[in-house]
Formats: C-alpha cells, sequence, structure tokens
C-alpha cells in the first residue's frame, strides 16, 4: 500500500466502530507533557509507524502539543497561506490543506495498523471523527461530520443560522496500511493564530475551541476524554511513558 489520503465520502454511512481483531494486543497510549518540536514528531512517527508495520511493535496513539506552526498538506493551495511570516511552514506527507499547530491544541498520532482491523480508509476517518464526537459528548458538545470537507464542526452559540465552526482537524497518511498523523483537538489555543492561513481552505467558517464555546477545560480533562472515546472506537489501550 503506497502513501493515501482518505476520501471524504459517504462516510455517515460506514459504521464508526474500528476495533482491533480479538487476539490483539492493546494500543500503546503515549502522553508527552513538553511541546515537541514538529520536524522531531515526525522523524520519530516516522520510525514507529515502519516499526507497527514490520511487526517489531504494538500500535501506538501519541498525544502532544507543538510549538506555534503551520503545516502545508498534499492538497495545500499557496492562496491559503495569508501571512508567510508569520510562523515556521513545514510540509508534511499528510492529506489535506494548510493547518496550524501550538499550544493549547491537542495533537494525537495515531498509529494503527489497518491490516488488523479493516483496510478501509473511508471507515478509518469515519472511526476518527466518531472518536472525537464522543470525546466532545463528555462535555455535552455537539460535534457533528459534513460530507464535504473532514473534522468535526460545532454550532456557535454566538454565531445565528447555520454559523458553525471547526473544533477538531483530521489529516492522514498510511503507509503499508499503518496509519500516520491523525486529528488535532482546540482546547485552549490562541485562535488568533489561525489567522494566518485559511484553515483546511474552508472560508465560509471558522475555528473554535472548548474554552472558546465557554468551557474551563484543561489538557488533562481533554486526555481523559479522548481515552475514554477512543476505547469505545478503536479498543483498549495501555499507558506507555514518554
Amino acid at each position: 500500500m503506497n502513501d493515501a489520503t482518505a476520501p471524504a465520502i459517504a462516510r455517515d454511512a460506514l459504521s464508526p466502530v474500528l476495533l482491533a481483531r480479538p487476539g490483539n494486543p492493546p494500543v500503546r497510549w503515549r502522553v508527552s507533557r513538553a511541546p515537541v518540536a514538529y520536524p522531531d514528531a515526525l522523524a520519530a512517527m516516522d520510525a514507529l509507524a515502519e516499526d507497527i508495520a514490520s511487526g517489531r511493535q504494538d500500535e501506538l496513539v501519541w498525544l502532544l502539543e507543538h510549538p506555534p506552526l503551520y503545516t502545508a498538506g498534499t492538497s495545500a493551495r499557496p492562496e491559503d497561506l495569508v501571512d508567510a511570516g508569520r510562523f515556521p511552514i513545514f510540509e508534511t506527507g499528510r492529506g489535506g490543506q494548510f493547518t496550524y499547530h501550538g499550544p493549547g491544541q491537542r495533537v494525537a498520532y495515531v498509529m494503527l495498523d489497518l491490516k488488523r482491523r479493516e483496510p478501509d480508509l473511508r471507515r478509518y476517518v469515519a472511526a476518527l471523527e466518531e472518536w472525537l464526537i464522543r470525546a466532545l459528548d463528555s462535555f455535552n458538545i455537539r460535534g457533528e461530520r459534513r460530507e464535504d470537507r473532514v473534522g468535526v464542526w460545532v454550532r456557535h452559540p454566538t454565531k445565528a443560522g447555520e454559523g458553525e465552526d471547526k473544533i477538531a482537524a483530521i489529516g492522514i497518511r498510511v503507509r503499508r496500511w499503518v496509519t500516520m498523523h491523525g486529528i488535532s483537538l482546540n482546547v485552549e489555543p490562541d485562535l488568533s493564530h489561525f489567522s494566518g492561513i485559511v484553515p483546511c481552505g474552508v472560508r465560509e467558517h471558522g475555528v473554535t475551541s472548548l474554552v472558546d464555546l465557554g468551557l474551563p477545560v484543561s489538557m488533562e480533562d481533554a486526555d481523559l476524554a479522548l481515552r475514554g472515546a477512543f476505547e469505545t472506537v478503536f479498543g483498549p489501550v495501555v499507558d506507555e511513558a514518554d
């Protein structure tokens, strides 16, 4: 299987649960408390994914934060980079367009072996969205998916009618059926930092965060919600030291 991105079609018709086959070990769950430089994270993820594909390591979810930066996915458009000098810009092999990462945003790099689950990229994207939706539900926030755009969206209480904002982004890459990259959930980032790009190429909607929605949620609170929701969608996890 070569590097691939997932089409954002008909995900609501797919099963949102992607449990491992019986006998598969629990997914390792790693949390980095100190910010991780983006190039270091990519290098580590590449090596980890190769070990998982070769059977030398079990699956892994790695939760972390990055210093402020922009990443350009394989579909990034130059006109969506509004302020090229604001933060460092990194080209990355994931699908999607421009994305911001920074303090207050929980990034989860998800390295799962789809051969042990279901080698279906659309179903995998649906499962990632379901994971985020269930995590948000623990804070009484209704997250929603959209068939014409990947990610998780919420109705913002200060916006009337059809106003909605993106609270979580998804960008993936798959190599030898092992997933890479993953999700980012806005807990309490500086939302003004998104103004240097058109996030994910979507101009008609904004971005929000848990704190922006009026919830005093800490990163530790978000991690607990993500862990509980992950286990319902993907199966059990086991702690691993950073």
